[in-house]
C-alpha cells in the first residue's frame, strides 16, 4: 500500500464505490414507470472496468443479474473498441447471444470519461414489461420457440451518440413494444441513473487521483479474493457431487432435465472449481440459459454472502459450463425461460457441499424465481391496456439450526418483493383476495422448511392469465438429513359458475371477467429428522396455523388435543417410538 493509498483512504473508497451504485438504485427506483422496477425491484445497477472486472452492484441488486455483465462489456468492447465510445454515448442491449436472459431484461449502460481516459462503464439492467413478441409480462415462457418470436432483440445499439438521441432507433424501438410509456420511461431512468454514477465519480477522481483510485480498487479485488479464500479453506479438500431435476423442460411433458453440480474443492490454496457439464444440454424449450449465474450465485453464497460484491468476489472460482449445456446455450436457442432452472442449479450445487459442511448447509429453498402472478389485457373503462405482475415467494430450507424462513423470494433475486396489493389494486382491475402462508407447506424436519404461499387474485374484466406452474412439482424442495420434501406450487382457477378451483397450466390463458386464480408456492425442505423437533415448537406451528394438527400427528408424531391444542406426551412418546421403529425396519 502506497502513502497516498493510505487505510483510511482505501476504506473511504472502498464504501464510496457501492454506495454509488446504491445510490443509481435508488435514482432508478424513484424515477421509474413500471411495478417491476419500482415496486418489485428487479434490477441492478453496477460499474466495470472497461476490461469487464466489476466495480461494484447496488445493496440488494438481483444477484443473477450482475454474473454476466462482464460478458456484455467484453462484447461492447469488441464491437466498438475503446476508441468508438464517447463521452454521452448510451448503448442498450438484451441479446441471448452474450448473456441469454429473456429479452425483458434491457441494459443500459455508458461509457465514464475522467480527462478524456475511459475508465469505467456504469450500467444498469432492469425488467421491462413489455419488448414486443409475446414477452408481456415475464417473457413469453417455456414454449417460446425462438428469441424473434419472443420480442425485440437489441444489439449492442447506441441510442444516444455523443449525448445527441438517435430519434429513428428511439422510434422504432417505441413503436414495436405494447407500453411504449412506461418502456421509454424506464429507459430514461436507467440512464439518469448512469449519469448519477458518473457524476459521483467524478467527486472521488478529483479527489484522489487517478493513481490512488484505481490503485484502490485493484487492492478491493485483491482483499475480497483472499476472503473467500479463507472460507473455502475451511472445507475439506475433495471432490463433491449431487444431482436434481426439473419435472420437464415445458415442451416434452414428463422427461426430466437433469442438473448435476461437481464441486473441487482445494483446501490449501482456498480456491474452488463448480462444474456443471453434467446438466443436461441445450433444448429446443425456452428454458435455456447462457450465463454463469448459478456458479457464481452459490459461491457467493457459500462464501461472503453479506459482503459487497465486486470482481474479488470470483477470482478464486472457476466454473467449468461447456457450450452447448443447457447453462450455456448457443444463440439462437431460446431462451425466454431462462431464470426456471437457475435456482435449482445453485440449490444443486449447495446441497453438493453438505456432506463436507453439514452444519452450514440448508435444505432446498423454493427452487424457483417465485410464483408469477401476471394477468394482462384492455381495460374497457379506459380503454387503456394493463398487465398485473408480481413474484410471490415461498419456503426457503430448513437450516442447521432454525428453520426456513417464509415467504422470501429466490437466492438468485437480492431485494427483489412482491408487488404491494395497494398499488396493483389502484394501477389494474383486479382485487387481491389473499395473500397468506400456506400451512403445512414447509418440508417437516427437526428445523422446519419455510411455508410458501397462498395469493388469489380475481380479475374484473376479461384478460389473459399466465397459469404455467414453475418445473418443480414432480422434483420437490428436498429436505437434509432426513428431512422431508416441501410442497410444491401450482395454479388454480375458478371460473364463474364453478363451484371449485381447479388446477391449470398454460399461458396467456384467456378469462372472462370475475374469475379468480390462487397462485401457490413452493415450501421449502426440512432439515434433520422431524421426529427431533420438539414437540413444543410443533405445538407452536399448529397455533400459529403453519402445521395442522393432523400433519403433526402424521409428520412429527406429536399428539395434540383438538381443543386447545394441549401435549398428550405419553401419546406422543409413544407414536414416535413406532414411527422410528417403522422407519428402520
Amino acid at each position: 500500500m502506497t502513502a497516498k493509498l493510505d487505510p483510511v483512504t482505501l476504506e473511504v473508497i472502498r464504501s464510496a464505490l457501492p454506495a454509488i451504485a446504491t445510490e443509481m438504485a435508488a435514482d432508478l427506483h424513484r424515477t421509474s414507470y413500471n411495478m417491476m422496477i419500482y415496486e418489485v425491484r428487479d434490477f441492478c445497477t453496477a460499474m466495470l472496468l472497461p476490461d469487464s472486472r466489476l466495480v461494484s452492484q447496488n445493496v440488494g441488486g438481483v444477484s443473477h443479474f450482475v454474473a454476466d455483465l462482464g460478458a456484455i462489456i467484453v462484447d461492447g468492447m469488441n464491437r466498438y473498441g475503446a476508441a468508438g465510445f464517447k463521452h454521452d454515448d448510451v448503448i442498450i442491449t438484451n441479446h441471448q447471444a452474450v448473456a441469454g436472459q429473456h429479452l425483458n431484461n434491457i441494459v443500459i449502460y455508458m461509457p465514464y470519461f475522467y480527462k478524456g481516459e475511459l475508465k469505467m462503464f456504469s450500467m444498469v439492467r432492469a425488467h421491462w414489461i413489455d419488448v414486443g413478441g409475446i414477452s408481456t409480462g415475464f417473457g413469453g415462457g417455456a414454449e417460446v420457440v425462438d428469441p424473434w418470436m419472443e420480442g425485440l432483440q437489441l444489439d449492442q445499439l447506441k441510442i444516444y451518440e455523443n449525448g445527441k438521441p438517435v430519434e429513428i432507433l428511439l422510434k422504432v424501438i417505441r413503436d414495436n413494444i405494447r407500453f411504449p410509456d412506461s418502456s421509454m420511461g424506464d429507459m430514461r431512468s436507467q440512464i439518469a441513473a448512469c449519469k448519477l454514477a458518473h457524476r459521483r465519480l467524478d467527486e472521488l477522481f478529483d479527489k484522489f487521483g487517478q493513481t490512488t483510485m484505481m490503485e484502490a480498487i485493484e487492492y478491493i479485488f485483491l482483499e475480497t479474493e483472499k476472503r473467500c479464500r479463507k472460507v473455502v479453506s475451511g472445507f475439506p479438500s475433495g471432490v463433491y457431487e449431487a444431482e436434481a431435476f426439473l419435472d420437464d423442460d415445458g415442451v416434452k411433458k414428463g422427461e426430466r432435465v437433469r442438473v448435476h453440480a461437481k464441486v473441487t474443492v482445494d483446501q490449501e490454496t482456498g480456491s474452488m472449481e463448480i462444474d456443471l457439464s453434467g446438466c443436461s444440454a441445450e433444448r429446443k424449450a425456452g428454458i435455456n440459459s447462457r450465463t454463469l449465474a448459478g456458479a457464481r450465485v452459490a459461491y457467493k453464497s457459500l462464501t461472503a454472502p453479506l459482503d459487497a460484491v465486486n470482481e474479488g468476489s470470483f477470482n478464486a472460482l472457476k466454473h467449468v459450463i461447456p457450450e452447448g449445456n443447457i447453462m450455456m446455450a448457443r444463440y439462437p436457442m431460446p431462451m425466454s425461460g431462462w431464470s426456471t432452472i437457475v435456482p435449482t442449479v445453485v440449490d444443486t450445487i449447495i446441497k453438493a457441499l453438505a456432506p463436507a459442511a453439514k452444519e452450514r448447509i440448508p435444505a432446498a429453498h423454493l427452487g424457483t424465481l417465485g410464483a408469477a402472478v401476471v394477468f394482462f389485457g384492455r381495460n374497457p373503462k379506459t380503454g387503456k391496456a394493463f398487465v398485473v405482475q408480481s413474484i410471490e415467494g415461498g419456503g426457503w430450507g430448513g437450516r442447521p439450526h432454525e428453520d426456513g424462513e417464509s415467504g422470501s423470494v429466490s437466492v438468485c433475486q437480492g431485494d427483489v418483493r412482491n408487488g404491494s396489493i395497494e398499488a396493483i389494486e389502484m394501477k389494474t382491475p383486479v382485487l387481491v383476495e389473499k395473500r397468506a402462508l400456506r400451512t403445512d407447506s414447509g418440508g417437516p424436519g427437526r428445523f422446519r422448511g419455510g411455508l410458501g404461499l397462498d395469493v388469489q387474485v380475481t380479475n374484473f374484466v376479461e384478460g389473459r392469465w399466465n397459469l404455467h406452474s414453475p418445473a418443480r412439482v414432480e422434483c420437490p424442495p428436498w429436505g437434509l438429513w432426513e428431512g422431508k420434501p416441501g410442497n410444491t406450487s401450482n395454479y388454480l382457477l375458478k371460473l364463474p359458475g364453478d363451484n371449485d378451483f381447479h388446477e391449470k397450466d398454460e399461458n396467456r390463458y384467456p378469462t372472462p371477467a370475475n374469475a379468480q386464480v390462487m397462485v401457490r408456492s413452493n415450501g421449502g425442505g426440512g432439515w434433520g429428522n422431524p421426529l427431533d423437533r420438539e414437540a413444543d415448537r410443533v405445538r407452536y406451528d399448529v397455533i400459529e396455523g403453519y402445521v395442522t394438527i393432523e400433519h403433526a400427528r402424521s409428520d412429527y408424531g406429536v399428539v395434540l388435543s383438538a381443543k386447545d391444542y394441549v401435549i398428550d406426551a405419553a401419546a406422543t412418546e409413544k407414536l414416535r417410538s413406532e414411527m422410528r421403529a417403522k422407519a428402520v425396519a
